[in-house]
């Protein structure tokens, strides 16, 4: 389901899903997913909640730098059920990444604990890391890349990132991880949240999928030859 991508604080953040309960709207690459400072309305919180009319609850978050699939509360007591979902680890959350090379075995989990370094960087720290883990399947290969599949199991700061980055297939497009050569030339990371599953306070299975923003898109067929 290729979607166009709101850009900039002025443009409509499209919207997924919406209930009395909670908002699934799609991020654009860029914008931040709550305040970076005291007074910050170009972020995805403050946008929506111009837009709704109405406060937005934050219960997840994704890097600035990522896109896609966010979901926040509209209320104080959907924000308590939905924290609890999510720290209970009963949300299934679902992206794609184009990675620099192909994973070897195509198919399989990163199970490697991370922690936070002085640089602000994660990474793997068998001693004093936290348990951390990454299931990915590749979807496409091509040569230099590969579109893969992620689902973390684990909700570490930058996972994805440093998991990919830590067997030696970083992410297209990361300035943070991965070898210099690799950073440039690329409009953006090529990592966006495709899909979320999860129960909302009203019963209902909210089920997303296949959610790709067209800027994703364009970039993976013209940089890397993969058609989504």
């Amino acid at each position: 389901m290729a979607l166009p991508e709101a850009k900039g604080a002025c443009a409509m953040i499209p919207i997924l899903f919406q209930d009395d309960a909670c908002v699934a709207a799609l991020k654009p690459c860029g914008v931040a997913a709550v305040p970076e400072r005291a007074g910050d309305d170009a972020c995805l919180s403050a946008q929506l909640s111009q837009q709704l009319g109405r406060r937005v609850y934050p219960v997840h978050r994704l890097d600035k730098e990522v896109s896609g699939v966010i979901l926040y509360a509209l209320t104080p007591e959907a924000h308590r059920f939905l924290n609890g979902a999510f720290e209970r680890r009963l949300v299934r959350k679902t992206y794609l990444a184009v990675v620099h090379g192909t994973p070897d075995p195509a198919e399989g989990a990163i199970c490697r604990p991370l922690r936070e370094f002085g640089s602000g960087r994660m990474g793997v720290d068998d001693a004093r890391g936290k348990p951390s883990e990454t299931r990915y399947r590749v979807l496409q290969g091509r040569p230099g890349f590969s579109l893969v599949e992620l689902q973390p199991l684990t909700g570490r700061r930058h996972q994805l990132r440093a998991h990919l980055y830590s067997v030696g297939h970083s992410i297209v497009g990361d300035t943070r991880y991965g070898a210099p050569e690799l950073r440039k030339g690329f409009p953006r990371l090529m990592l966006t949240s495709s899909g979320i599953a999860l129960s909302l306070p009203s019963g209902q299975l909210l089920e997303l999928a296949g959610v790709i923003p067209a800027d994703f898109s364009e970039a993976a067929r013209t940089l890397c030859g993969i058609d989504l």
